[in-house]
């Protein structure tokens, strides 16, 4: 399967550690700036049905604020309890200004 990349938002839109939700195809995409790149990651916690762009970033990792869990930006691996199973993670391409995020190839 190829890379189908979107425009999902303008760069100067992500505030650094602020995560943003964004919808692509469906897929509801986590975005995250931090640490002087950017990360795409499923929005829901694969521990509960909650969006884990309402959560915590800090040392490229996101929390979901429920039950705490936290969730490696790079990787998607969770790092802690309850959660088990990775989110899916997102390519993403910087392009001049712009963020580009592929949801048809997961990493």
């Amino acid at each position: 399967m190829t890379e189908n990349f979107v425009r999902v938002c303008a760069l100067t839109e992500l505030e650094e550690d602020a995560p943003k939700r964004v919808e692509l195809d469906g897929v509801p995409v986590a975005l995250v700036r931090t640490e002087g790149e950017v990360f795409a990651v499923n929005d829901i916690c694969s521990h509960a049905n909650v969006s884990l762009s309402e959560g915590e970033v800090e040392d490229c990792q996101i929390e979901c604020w429920l039950h705490g869990s936290s969730f490696d930006l790079r990787t998607g691996k969770p790092s802690g309890l309850p959660a088990t199973r990775p989110v899916p993670v997102y390519p993403v391409k910087i392009e001049g200004d712009d963020v580009l995020v592929s949801v048809t190839q997961e990493s």
